[in-house]
């Protein structure tokens, strides 16, 4: 097994460039872009598909996705804030913090985009406030701690990415069975790609005394225990291809097989694989692919 390549890019550092460039590769903008997408078709499309747009876009759900994006915001600026000397070496081409954002302002603008979603997800109900609550809190505890502690980091990352697949589903209690099942396929998508990423990451994790699951069982028998998870995604696609195929469900079969179940069988030919560098970047930017379009096949579920 040969190791992971040391990371090259063509991109301009981060310093470098704008401030809208430097503010959007802090926050992530496109990660929040299409956690928005996300939460807009769950509560569309799962949740309320007859319901006239004035509806769906109710003022309440605009705070709700204004909450949820904030903390996300708080908890990307947080992983930065602490992970500066990590990402010198694994991602120096996007390092912001400690070169185009002083460490001080970071810190300042978590706490206040934290605080922001937490009181405003409060002010809609309790039950969201301790959500949002909880999911600060976690973030916190991920870049402090849990990062650096083999699969847990991995778990928790996953956790959150399903709590906010189940935020409008929270505030609406409609009880409907396919956001949960949208839940645990994001949950097990997003576990094989964060321990990708740690196998991607593995030099400047080792360099800062991080116990990955790589660093802590090595590379193989880290794709195997995300071949596991991905294993199990699997197995869940099919029994819901087999409910929609005696359903007469087609539109919606034709797009998960197509665009879902095909990718998740080349990502698992592609794990086993995968020995550089570069193999795990393009196994995290395919397992990124085939979540886009598990959220967009929403709009097919009606």
């Amino acid at each position: 097994m040969a190791a992971p390549e040391h990371p090259r890019s063509n991109q301009p550092p981060a310093a470098d460039t704008g401030p809208w460039r430097q503010l959007a590769l802090l926050i992530r903008l496109p990660n929040l872009l299409i956690m928005a997408l996300c939460l807009l078709l769950v509560r569309k499309a799962l949740l309320l598909p007859d319901a006239p747009w004035s509806v769906v876009l109710d003022p309440s759900f605009a705070l709700l996705a204004l909450a949820a994006l904030s903390v996300a915001a708080g908890g990307y600026i947080i992983n930065d804030y602490y992970d500066v000397k990590i990402d010198a070496i694994n991602r120096p081409d996007r390092l912001v913090v400690g070169k185009a954002v002083n460490r001080r302002h970071a810190m300042v603008a978590h706490l206040l985009l934290s605080g922001l979603g937490v009181l405003v997800s409060g002010a809609l109900s309790p039950l969201l406030g301790l959500v949002n609550l909880g999911s600060a809190l976690l973030l916190w505890g991920y870049s402090v701690r849990f990062k650096r502690v083999a699969l847990v980091g991995n778990v928790s990352i996953a956790a959150l990415t399903a709590a906010l697949v189940l935020l409008p589903e929270l505030q609406l209690r409609v009880g409907t069975k396919p956001v949960w099942l949208y839940a645990l396929a994001a949950f097990l998508l997003t576990v094989v790609r964060e321990i990708v990423k740690d196998i991607e990451d593995m030099r400047g994790d080792a360099a800062h005394d991080c116990r990955t699951l790589p660093l802590v069982v090595g590379v193989l028998r880290s794709k195997w225990v995300a071949g596991f998870f991905l294993a199990c995604l699997v197995v869940l696609v099919l029994g819901v291809e087999k409910v929609l195929v005696e359903a007469e469900h087609w539109a919606l079969g034709l797009w998960l097989l197509l665009l879902v179940l095909l990718p998740l069988g080349w990502l698992a030919a592609q794990l086993r694989r995968a020995d550089r560098r570069r193999h795990f970047a393009q196994l995290s930017t395919g397992c990124k692919l085939v979540m886009l379009a598990g959220v967009l096949s929403m709009l097919l579920v009606g």
